[in-house]
């Protein structure tokens, strides 16, 4: 199991990475703790400041595929005050990534009938602005949708795409018969070396992304080159979207980019007899990305001019093997850092994982119960208990209606 620098780090340092978050986030000042400044005006005398927020899937939980969910609808209804503005911080955690932050925003404003701002929404890779360290390599990044644009608003400013590569070196995409060259180009020696491996979502053509990756990993960044004998370790590989798979329109789940990590890993080893190793995963289950939504609740909150801080966090989702482990697994770690008394940079002290039924998940059939396989990353390994779920109900809008009866907001 490859060991993820990125959480040893956390633990190392907390204060460092709350300082790294909050400048990769665009934060400024220091809100956090137990210094808030918060313009008095701004404060709501009609009901007292909430101590909890929500954080929401999205796929399977709001939408199926382009359809929103209807209890969405009746959630937020519940949500919204009389000027159309949310009552409690919430923060919209996803696994998509092919999609830009604005956009998804926009996205769903137009789903969901009211603002969503883009800092309320945590694609899969978002985290990934924390990585300074790798944001002057030059990256091969794959994945579709607004590749290079993503790729730079997370900071990283030497990027060359899958297609870019292909284009640069033809004979080695050679899967596709119609794709193959029919001469022999010169090849390249001006093309220069790459640096690392930068995975931002599932491919379009899966067999050229994972043919050139593995050429790039293969050949430490050389593509047009080979070498004896595969360098190990490989150049740094990071990834985000960890989830094998997804609900969209169709009855049955579909691929998620989880399962684009598993073929590459499964050919790495095949090839090499050793294991392809991260340098950092993000996403759900992972909890960097659980630590980076609770900046952003706070943020939310004290923008909104709630002078309390955001003490409990509700997680809802579909998807028992991300977001349900992930949420019990942040969860663990907040119990753990107050238990041994340590000094958290965090204000949330606990995070409870709500299971909808409206998308990956659905109620087990009668009969006798059966451990069902760990569809999880590797790295993360199976841990039975953290993917039970708190609650277990029927949708969105019925998880809304629990937490409000049990914060005495219904």
């Amino acid at each position: 199991m490859a060991v993820l620098g990125v959480f040893a780090a956390v633990r190392a340092a907390p204060r460092l990475w709350l300082r790294a978050s909050r400048a990769a986030a665009g934060f400024r000042g220091s809100f956090l703790g137990r210094g808030y400044s918060v313009d008095p005006a701004q404060v709501r005398a009609t009901q007292s400041p909430p101590t909890f927020g929500f954080l929401l899937d999205i796929d399977g939980v709001l939408v199926r595929g382009h359809q929103v969910i209807s209890a969405a609808l009746e959630a937020f209804h519940r949500l919204l005050d009389t000027q159309g503005q949310l009552r409690v911080p919430v923060v919209f955690v996803t696994n998509a990534g092919n999609i830009s932050q604005q956009d998804k925003a926009k996205e769903l404003s137009a789903l969901l009938g009211f603002k969503v701002d883009p800092d309320q929404v945590i694609l899969s890779h978002s985290p990934l602005k924390l990585f300074f360290q790798y944001h002057q390599k030059r990256m091969l990044v794959s994945g579709q949708g607004p590749l290079v644009e993503n790729a730079r608003a997370l900071g990283f400013e030497n990027v060359v795409t899958v297609d870019e590569l292909r284009l640069a070196f033809p004979v080695l995409d050679m899967v596709d018969l119609h794709r193959r060259p029919k001469t022999t180009p010169h090849p390249r020696t001006d093309f220069p070396t790459l640096e690392g491996v930068l995975l931002l979502g599932e491919p379009v053509r899966w067999e050229t992304s994972l043919q050139l990756i593995m050429d790039v990993l293969l050949s430490n960044g050389n593509p047009g080159t080979g070498l004896a004998t595969a360098p190990y370790p490989h150049l740094p590989v990071l990834a985000s979207n960890m989830d094998l798979l997804w609900m969209a329109e169709a009855k049955m789940p579909r691929f998620g980019h989880g399962t684009f990590l598993l073929c590459l890993e499964a050919i790495y080893r095949k090839v090499t007899g050793r294991e392809l190793r991260y340098c950092g995963l993000t996403g759900k289950p992972s909890i960097l990305t659980y630590r980076y939504a609770e900046e952003l609740i706070q943020r939310q909150a004290v923008r909104r001019g709630w002078a309390v801080p955001i003490q409990k966090l509700y997680s809802v989702g579909d998807n028992p093997m991300s977001d349900i482990y992930g949420a019990n697994l942040f969860h663990q770690h907040l119990q753990t850092a107050q238990q041994v008394g340590a000094e958290s940079p965090l204000d949330a002290q606990s995070c409870t994982s709500i299971l909808v039924c409206t998308g990956v998940y659905s109620p087990s059939a009668p009969g006798p119960s059966e451990q069902p396989p760990f569809h999880g990353h590797r790295d993360f390994g199976l841990s039975p208990g953290l993917l039970e779920a708190t609650h277990v109900v029927s949708d969105v809008d019925e998880a809304v209606r629990l937490v409000l009866r049990q914060e005495g907001w219904a």
